[in-house]
């Protein structure tokens, strides 16, 4: 499980590494590249709405399979994509289509011993975050051999391989289909975010710990051109360094079972912010950089893994749907993010984009004092 989120949600991060190499390609201002960055997570944000939840009606054993088929045919129409305006319809298809992940992770969580839930998540998760930061090395580095249009065919090619171990190895969901209609679920949505004080928090504070991530990712290609006069190769590396993240995702999650969310969450925000500083007063220096990303990406997962752990302990019957609500925040923050860095970046370089990740960080830290987190994940087997 924890392989196959990581090679799906690959899909969402392939543009990040390479904006350069697309505004030149289609003769594109950098504001619109981002633009096209944003309308990616933006129909990945919607997906999470409208289809993950579905994984509470239908058997998410053949639901997860059929999702990856579709991800397939959107990776080779963006291969195939003749020019930015179809691109961006394709994008955002990319984006819709890529939210196998989000049906595997609440499935994990339903198969998972309560007492076990935050490691086994933060196992899973692990996978997410090697995903998100291997796309963007793949996509740098492939980006500055070959035409950037091949990372999206390599792309499916790899994605066909994984549906057919999926089929394979994938465990039967013994839930088989549910008596539940459509519209009746989605309509849900909306009361279960009112009802549940803790899916509030955890969804204000992933929409904002990810938007400060993406701050970063939709702008860092940018900045190396106009500062260090490198190319996406390098952006791609330096995404290696969120290998730190991936190591610390199943302790997070034991802190989260055995502490608690509320000091992991506080730890989340901690991390981020002190990397921002770091960018703004040291983000001329390539260590600066270096260390900065290694704290980001820490601040991320810690948030990720904390707020899974919080919304798969809250019902397990509704867990597909809170998990909805939560990445639909999650996404909606990360694609504010690279829409308004971008901007900020055209507008006010590199000064601006640490002001834009500086509004995020505020509104996180309202959320905390506000709303706050649960000292104690609920470890009953809730089924109501």
């Amino acid at each position: 499980m924890a392989v196959v989120t990581g090679v799906i949600v690959a899909n969402l991060n392939f543009i990040q590494p390479i904006e350069n190499l697309i505004a030149t390609d289609f003769g594109l201002a950098k504001s619109v590249v981002g633009a096209l960055a944003m309308v990616t997570q933006l129909g990945y944000a919607f997906g999470l709405l409208l289809i993950v939840p579905l994984g509470d009606i239908f058997d998410r054993y053949h639901l997860i399979q059929f999702m990856i088929g579709l991800s397939i045919v959107s990776l080779l129409l963006a291969y195939w994509a003749p020019n930015a305006g179809v691109f961006a319809v394709v994008t955002t298809l990319v984006g819709i289509t890529s939210v196998a992940p989000q049906i595997i992770i609440p499935y994990a969580g339903y198969l998972a011993p309560a007492l076990q839930r935050g490691k086994v998540l933060g196992i899973v998760l692990s996978g997410l975050l090697t995903g998100i930061l291997l796309s963007r090395s793949f996509s740098g580095l492939l980006g500055s051999w070959l035409p950037w249009q091949d990372i999206y065919l390599i792309a499916a090619v790899i994605d066909l391989v994984f549906l057919v171990i999926v089929h394979y190895a994938l465990p039967h969901d013994e839930r088989g289909h549910q008596d539940l209609q459509y519209w009746p679920v989605i309509r849900t949505l909306p009361k279960l975010f009112a009802r549940q004080r803790a899916l509030r928090g955890s969804a204000i504070n992933g929409f904002c710990l990810f938007g400060m991530s993406n701050v970063l990712w939709s702008t860092l290609a940018f900045y190396l051109a106009a500062k260090y006069h490198l190319g996406s190769n390098v952006a791609g590396l330096l995404g290696l360094l969120g290998i730190a993240g991936v190591l610390a995702a199943p302790m997070i999650g034991t802190m989260v079972d055995q502490r608690s969310p509320k000091l992991t969450i506080g730890l989340s925000m901690i991390f981020s912010g002190v990397a921002f500083v770091i960018f703004w007063l040291l983000g001329t220096w390539m260590i600066g950089l270096i260390v900065g990303i290694v704290l980001l990406d820490l601040g991320t997962q810690f948030s990720q893994v904390s707020n899974q752990a919080i919304v798969q302990s809250l019902n397990r019957k509704e867990s597909s749907r809170n998990n909805s609500v939560f990445m639909f925040s999650y996404f909606l923050g990360g694609s504010i993010g690279t829409l308004s860095a971008t901007w900020a970046w055209s507008h006010a370089g590199w000064l601006g984009v640490c002001g834009v990740a500086l509004v995020f960080l505020i509104i996180a830290v309202l959320g905390h004092l506000v709303i706050g987190e649960p000292e104690r994940l609920n470890t009953e087997e809730v089924t109501d």
